[in-house]
């Protein structure tokens, strides 16, 4: 019987099952699909250290009303959905007010203060450093006033934790990336120290590998079997039923369809997202990913080409796929750069698994002993799962955790 199951091998699952491995632990990971391809392999690659300030739910009447329309690349939403998902979106609401989005502040900061070096431990034992890029990101802006709010908001939170970036102009902008299209930017903000990945499915796998090779177990099998037994939890599995003293459940936007069997109901919701590759005309390149603040949509170079990420589509978790956004940001894309042909026959669907607070879930299952959780990243999951799986490690394992851990526990109030 192995020490813990860990329940979901996207990118946090898998960075917990290390770090927990690390630990002394010995662990089985379970998913029924393979590892890496859901949520965590559609993302623009980059790994944060600056994403303080929460993606909140639109409070300003003039925005409201233009989202209420549904024509825009950044948000849209499945009408037919809204009263199943409007529970917790009204939660989302109430957590906008600047009181609450300074305490996610301060709840989350430790961990994006500390995502990169975790992960960079990570990549060293697994012998892919490689695959981490220096360089940042760029932040682009077509609006005048949403530049100058963002530089603000910047200067408010640089002091506080040491925020390195540098505003720059058009001029400046087509210095580090030659083959932006420049002509409609009222200016830019380079955030110099965040990383990115030309391939995100790639790093999963990388410690996957590297938790094998340490002794780890990978198994398929279907998490919504997991039982209680007595000082065990147990889950059926390709090779049988498997049982271990404790159990994590790290399944993202699936995860409540397993805390609900035990009576634990999140206000979970989901922001839906797509991405497509494309081609790129002549010579064009990409050194660091890109993001159209004011359109909503992510240019990063990966390994299938250049990919382009939408904003958030709210929507029933498995609803059919409306790829809209991808149609109307690629319109705009561009005019921001010279993309060719689309590499794909259809979009790529992914499932942001997003808490009110914009805040994750790490602790213990409040009325089972043995069970703990690990979920609700939303747009953070690649930047903030080799730090999650610290965090929850050291909670597992009787170490002092690393921050103060009562604004992730998962009985807090959520509004």
């Amino acid at each position: 019987m192995a020490d813990v199951i860990v329940l979901g091998a996207g990118i946090v699952g898998v960075s917990a099952a290390l770090q927990l491995q690390k630990r002394g632990r010995s662990v089985t990971l379970v998913d029924r699909a393979q590892p890496g391809e859901g949520t965590s392999y559609g993302n623009a690659g980059l790994i944060q250290s600056e994403a303080f300030m929460p993606y909140t739910f639109p409070t300003g009447l003039l925005k409201l009303a233009r989202y209420a329309m549904n024509r825009e690349s950044d948000a849209h939403y499945h009408f037919s959905s809204l009263l199943k998902v409007a529970p917790a979106l009204f939660k989302y609401w109430m957590n906008a007010s600047p009181e609450r989005v300074e305490r996610t502040i301060e709840v989350n900061a430790p961990l994006f203060l500390n995502a990169i070096e975790e992960h960079r431990t990570l990549a060293a034992e697994a012998g892919v450093v490689d695959l981490l890029r220096e360089g940042g990101w760029i932040q682009l802006f077509r609006k005048t006033k949403s530049l100058d709010d963002k530089l603000a908001e910047t200067e408010r939170l640089k002091p506080r934790f040491g925020i390195v970036s540098k505003a720059l102009d058009a001029s400046e902008i087509s210095a580090l990336e030659p083959h932006l299209i420049t002509d409609e930017l009222k200016g830019g903000i380079h955030w110099e120290g965040p990383m990115s990945l030309r391939d995100p499915l790639q790093l999963t796998r990388a410690y996957l590998q590297l938790f094998v090779r340490r002794g780890g177990v990978v198994l398929n099998g279907d998490a919504r079997s997991l039982q209680q037994g007595d000082r065990s939890w147990s889950v059926r599995t390709e090779m049988g039923l498997v049982a271990a003293r404790e159990a994590v459940i790290a399944l993202g936007p699936w995860s409540t369809d397993v805390t609900s069997q035990f009576g634990y109901n999140f206000p979970m919701f989901v922001k839906r997202g797509y991405h497509m590759h494309y081609a790129s005309k002549g010579n064009a390149t990409l050194s660091r990913p890109v993001i159209d603040s004011d359109v909503g949509f992510a240019l990063a170079a990966m390994t299938r080409g250049i990919r382009m990420t939408t904003g958030a589509e709210f929507a029933v978790r498995d609803a059919p796929a409306t790829p809209v956004q991808v149609d109307r940001s690629e319109v705009r894309a561009r005019e921001l750069y010279p993309l060719g042909e689309r590499a794909e026959a259809e979009p790529w669907l992914g499932r942001r698994p997003a808490m009110p607070d914009m805040t994750p879930v790490i602790g213990p299952a409040p009325r089972h002993l043995g069970l703990w959780f690990v979920f609700g990243h939303a747009h953070h999951g690649l930047t903030n799962a080799a730090v999650s799986g610290r965090l929850l490690a050291e909670m597992m394992t009787g170490e002092t955790p690393f921050c103060d851990i009562t604004g992730f526990r998962p009985d807090r109030p959520f509004v």
